[in-house]
């Protein structure tokens, strides 16, 4: 055992009462000093004298950024920690560095959390609470942040990557960095326990439709539907709750799209990432938002407003990132006006949710529209309504396909193509399959014309059983989440 760690268990294990040994070197304190300063262990203090006494000496002019830099810090905190009369095993120093150099360059305690691909989300509750979501499982993490000061000067460090920084008049950030990071933060006195910070990672690699069959988050007779519908300019909505997988698998449904169309990708931060050569990405942009080229823009561009324009720039396809608020109405308008074969994405619980969000939707564009319009608006343009969830084990499955069949009297009609059925719980995973309904869709006709021609067993027609979806595998958990 390292001398670290005796030194560790000894202040663990000190009885109430006893003075602890004053050092030479330092001043006496007080009792009540003592009860003022909040307790630090061994490791925090000690990394935190070394800091101390490396940014001391550290050359201002230099550039953290570079080589250079780390090839200095190391060399002072061999130098500093010689000082110390303290042993330490060989991961335990090297650990203490890449803590200290995260501080001096990096992005602290967070440092860590960002290179581990296997972390999909990091949420920092105050300076003490800092929890990720890995391999589908919320947990806790052991690292934390000294104060809420600390926080704030990593939050602005990460702000940096963007030429944006900190101000008084900062309360809320939301915004995207490099390498497809979400950054949303909610500072005091509007965050009660603190500084908040929630960070979603988008997942560097580009998952294939075999991917969701291999997870068992749809079946390959799914696959082949849903690929059918794209190519065939099927309107399609996305839904599903936050952190269910949506962008994920809008980015899978769109890579069906054939390689000779013209798409018009709308979103508020960029997380789509279709292949096709012939795509166009638009961003909108909140007003007093610096771009990274550091060109101002004065007016508040929304995603509304983007949808507006895509229609003069000669679409084949549109593909909404998310929708959100009054853009509803005006993308129905465009699936009405000839704009076939859109995709887009909504937040919601289910598929009958997706509609009831969709009329509210329509309702906050501000246009006095009687409620039987707009559903008769919505019955008219969506197809098909795709609703993917995150499951109690973590995994995500597209728990529901259904087509829109249209109205009867005031209500519209929905038909369930696939659906989800769990049969029970083992070891706390969800036990289940996907299974076709046996029902076909009514644009069967529409598919057939655009030359796809699929067989009735893909329904669950002429199959002794429902098809279940392929057991699913170890790594069905680390679907990634996208950007709701």
């Amino acid at each position: 055992m390292s001398l670290l760690r005796r030194m560790q268990n000894k202040q663990d294990n000190e009885q109430p009462g006893k003075p602890p040994e004053p050092q030479s070197s330092e001043p006496r304190r007080s009792r009540l000093d003592d009860m003022k300063r909040p307790k630090m262990s061994p490791v925090t203090d000690l990394k935190s004298r070394l800091l101390s006494k490396i940014l001391a000496e550290l050359a201002p002019s230099l550039d953290t950024r570079s080589l250079e830099a780390r090839y200095s810090v190391e060399e002072l905190f061999n130098a500093k920690l010689s000082e110390e009369d303290v042993l330490l095993a060989s991961t335990e120093k090297t650990q203490l560095f890449e803590a200290i150099f995260a501080e001096i360059a990096g992005f602290g305690p967070l440092e860590s959390l960002l290179n581990d691909e296997s972390i999909r989300e990091i949420m920092v509750n105050g300076a003490k609470n800092i929890f990720i979501m890995q391999k589908g499982r919320l947990t806790r993490s052991t690292l934390n942040f000294e104060n809420d000061a600390h926080i704030l000067k990593i939050l602005d460090r990460l702000l940096a990557l963007i030429g944006q920084h900190l101000d008084m008049k900062t309360r809320i950030v939301n915004t995207r960095l490099p390498n497809g990071i979400h950054l949303n933060a909610v500072l005091p006195p509007i965050s009660q326990s603190g500084p908040t910070i929630t960070i979603r990672k988008l997942d560097k690699r580009l998952l294939s439709v075999e991917d969701l069959i291999r997870f068992g988050s749809m079946t390959e007779a799914m696959a082949e539907f849903l690929r059918a519908c794209v190519v065939a300019r099927i309107n399609i909505v996305v839904s599903g709750g936050g952190g269910s997988g949506k962008t994920t698998l809008l980015n899978i449904l769109s890579n069906f799209i054939p390689n000779d169309e013209r798409i018009v990708t709308v979103e508020s931060t960029a997380e789509l990432q279709l292949r096709q050569e012939h795509t166009v990405t638009l961003l909108s942009h909140p007003l007093g938002f610096e771009a990274q080229n550091e060109v101002n823009v004065a007016d508040d561009i929304s995603v509304r407003d983007l949808v507006i324009n895509v229609l003069n720039m000669r679409p084949d396809r549109i593909v909404i990132g998310e929708v959100r608020s009054g853009e509803a109405l005006d993308m129905l308008q465009a699936m009405n006006a000839g704009y076939n074969g859109a995709m887009l994405t909504v937040h919601s619980n289910s598929t009958r949710d997706t509609l009831a969000r969709l009329e509210v939707m329509c309702l906050m564009s501000g246009m006095d529209l009687p409620i039987r319009a707009i559903r008769e608006q919505i019955a008219s343009a969506v197809n098909l309504i795709v609703h993917i969830e995150r499951l109690r084990d973590g995994t995500r499955k597209v728990v529901r396909v259904a087509e829109v069949q249209g109205m009867e009297g005031d209500i519209i009609i929905l038909s369930d193509i696939f659906e989800f059925e769990q049969t029970g719980m083992d070891a706390g995973k969800v036990i289940g399959r996907i299974r076709p309904t046996g029902l076909r869709p009514k644009f069967l006709e529409q598919l057939n014309a655009a030359g796809v021609h699929l067989s009735p067993s893909i329904f669950g027609i002429g199959i002794s059983r429902p098809e279940a979806a392929p057991p699913a595998q170890e790594n069905a958990a680390e679907l990634p989440p996208g950007v709701p």
